[in-house]
């Protein structure tokens, strides 16, 4: 079964803001970096991309035909998308256990983990 890992970056430091991410002992960056290094070589991950700030968003919408676009998130930034990998396991015990390991959910994040429907 493939699980696709969303990861919800929320008030977790990150290099993409300097003064939170400064705040973070070189030690604790260094770990960040060697976690999500770690879990990108596990066996059956398939590394996803980082998104941008949802600032850079657009939100699409189609109403009675027509195309409308809305600059920005359509979630609160706190809960916005910040990356997502699909990790290939037997059940979902593992992807927990390798969503646990991601560092945004334990620095203020969280990890969202669905199944993914193969057609």
């Amino acid at each position: 079964m493939k699980y696709m890992l969303l990861i919800h970056q929320g008030d977790t430091p990150t290099p993409r803001d300097p003064e939170a991410w400064a705040r973070l002992s070189e030690d604790e960056q260094k770990a960040v970096y060697a976690d999500y290094q770690a879990i990108n070589e596990t066996p059956g991950v398939s590394p996803g991309l980082q998104l941008g700030d949802p600032s850079t968003a657009t939100t699409v919408r189609v109403e009675g035909g027509e195309t409308l676009t809305t600059d920005g998130p359509f979630v609160a930034v706190k809960e916005a998308l910040g990356g997502w990998l699909v990790f290939e396991a037997d059940d979902l015990d593992s992807a927990i256990e390798l969503a646990a390991r991601i560092p945004a959910a334990r620095m203020g994040g969280a990890v969202e983990v669905r199944p993914v429907q193969e057609y």
